[in-house]
């Protein structure tokens, strides 16, 4: 057999290649359109493979349900007026005799000076005993021990005073100005005014979550829906505990995309547009629009109404698949709900693949070629 003219060796090698090529396959990023859909449950495989469309975009709408339950809601202000446990009061006490219980003899009244509120609402007041001052205004607490008392001196006049409280505070703790122990005062008795008390939230309002714990009671809010939603805006009551934090929910960027990686949410509703282009969006060379899918664990109720069905039960594995290139392909990417712990992936054009076998021919005719030029072939 004679051997290969120097005219046929460039091309017979590329065909060696593209042969070799074939059947090992290229480096990928990862699995392309034909092998996912190999995948499908109509293919026996373990996920089902959905188109999305304006029916799936409603059904998977589903965003975080946060807010505060009737018992936050409808918990009236505290007035500056209340008594509560802690409080350091004032008492003066007038006696209308010369020679009184209280009074010395070179005067009619007596002052005691900073009573305190027991753990248990009460003060002692001499002659008087032990009088239930938490929860009564100073007036309503003026007017117990001043029935106390009229039967031991002739008509005695009370006054009381407050003095100072560590009864009505609340703790702060988190992404806020200042965390620490605040008092509830006038100025600082719902959640915003208090949150404005300490300096305010130090992280980005639109993805800051506020949790409020009430004894064994717990509630948590988006910041901003304090100002859309005035009824959330609570009153607060003495030992609440808040806690101000970021949204933990993220979800993972993988494939022919600008990055790969797992990103963090930047608003509070994050469509699949948003998410493409918080990590930089597509990348021209090398990602395919038609090839974008969402993979995720749907709860039964959302996978029924999916796929149209009613037999479904536990976590269904589903992928969603958008196509950017039809007429209404953005416009689905934009209603379509990306959810946490979401696996958002773009497979790569056909034209990349295309790109990393030519090279490779090419990467391995040149010594070919290379050996001709020396040898003056």
């Amino acid at each position: 057999m004679k051997p290969l003219t120097s005219r046929w060796a460039s091309p017979v090698a590329a065909l060696a290649i593209l042969g070799i090529v074939a059947g090992c396959g290229l480096p990928q990023l990862g699995p392309n359109k034909r092998q996912i859909f190999s995948g499908s449950v109509q293919r026996e495989g373990d996920a089902f493979v959905v188109a999305v469309n304006d029916r799936v975009t409603r059904a998977t709408a589903v965003v975080p349900a946060l807010g505060f339950s009737s018992g936050f809601v409808n918990a009236a202000q505290l007035t500056s007026d209340t008594i509560r446990p802690g409080d350091v009061l004032g008492l003066t006490i007038w006696e209308n005799v010369q020679d009184g219980l209280l009074a010395g003899q070179t005067g009619n009244s007596t002052v005691l000076e900073e009573v305190q509120v027991d753990s248990a609402g009460f003060i002692f007041v001499p002659y008087a005993g032990r009088v239930r001052a938490a929860g009564n205004t100073p007036n309503q607490l003026r007017e117990l021990i001043t029935s106390r008392l009229d039967d031991q001196t002739p008509d005695p006049q009370v006054e009381v005073r407050r003095v100072a409280g560590d009864g009505s505070t609340v703790s702060l703790v988190g992404a806020v100005g200042g965390q620490g122990v605040y008092p509830i005062e006038r100025p600082t008795r719902t959640l915003s005014a208090m949150l404005a008390k300490a300096g305010g939230v130090t992280i980005e309002p639109e993805i800051a979550q506020i949790t409020v714990i009430r004894g064994g009671h717990r509630g948590k809010v988006w910041f901003q829906d304090l100002y859309d939603n005035p009824a959330l805006d609570i009153a607060l009551r003495a030992g609440d505990r808040i806690l101000v934090e970021e949204d933990t929910r993220s979800f993972t960027a993988l494939g022919a995309m600008s990055q790969q990686a797992r990103v963090p949410f930047e608003s509070q509703n994050l469509s699949a547009l948003e998410a493409i282009a918080q990590v930089g969006g597509l990348v021209a060379t090398s990602s395919d629009p038609t090839g974008v899918f969402v993979f995720r664990n749907e709860p039964a109720e959302i996978a029924n109404q999916v796929l149209g069905r009613t037999d479904l039960q536990g976590a269904q594995r589903l992928i969603y698949v958008l196509n950017l290139k039809e007429p209404n392909g953005l416009f689905l990417a934009r209603d379509f709900v990306i959810r946490d712990d979401d696996t958002l992936y773009v497979t790569e054009a056909p034209y990349a693949q295309w790109t990393k076998t030519i090279s490779l021919v090419l990467g391995a005719i040149t010594p070919v070629a290379d050996v001709q030029t020396l040898t003056g072939g």
